[in-house]
């Protein structure tokens, strides 16, 4: 465990040292948790994924449906609109290109409302969604997510600020147009992205 910090270390000061720490940002070992109400409980019988708005079909996948997904590994940087970023996470889940090549757009859908428990969203441009790096994670780092983070299922952006990023994913919506999701709405900047500082709507 030791020999495994130490190593994480040295990617550190390696990958800063290539200017790939966004400006602003300071780098963390550990992985805070930092999220708006309470902590959402998991029941697998009736969970369940929907995706809706323009397309020619909706969808809806039990957990069992949604967990028989072929899957991924992905290895990405963790940037938070608090100024913190957590190099080389290791995630495991579901492709979002997976889940895209079973829906049916209609012309027109550019944009993706992501919903989450208790009414949370977030909106993403589908082209920031259409990546191959974005998942929807259901472990870090060899180990499923704990609930704080976002169990069973959470949306990985890493491309931009970790708000993008939903915990407790539970659908999608596509849309020929952008509105703000829960933080967007509260003064956060619709896009986010880290290299530009894009933390706010003012900014």
């Amino acid at each position: 465990m030791l020999f495994e910090g130490n190593e994480r270390r040295e990617r550190e000061k390696r990958k800063k040292s290539q200017g790939l720490l966004p400006p602003g940002q300071s780098l963390t070992l550990k992985w805070p948790v930092l999220h708006s109400g309470s902590v959402p409980r998991f029941d697998p019988d009736t969970w369940d994924f929907r995706i809706r708005g323009q397309l020619e079909e909706l969808l809806r996948w039990t957990w069992q449906e949604f967990n028989s997904l072929p899957k991924v590994e992905r290895t990405s940087d963790f940037h938070c609109v608090t100024r913190w970023s957590r190099f080389d996470n290791r995630w495991e889940g579901v492709a979002f290109r997976e889940v895209l090549r079973r829906v049916r757009m209609k012309p027109g859908a550019a944009y993706v409302l992501v919903h989450a428990e208790q009414g949370f969203t977030a909106n993403v441009p589908l082209p920031d969604l259409d990546r191959e790096e974005v998942l929807f994670a259901t472990h870090h780092d060899g180990q499923p997510l704990s609930p704080e983070h976002g169990y069973p299922l959470r949306l990985i952006v890493p491309h931009l600020y970790a708000w993008k990023s939903v915990k407790w994913v539970r659908g999608l919506e596509f849309l020929d147009h952008d509105v703000p999701g829960f933080w967007e709405q509260n003064g956060y900047h619709m896009y986010g992205d880290p290299w530009n500082e894009q933390r706010f709507s003012r900014e």
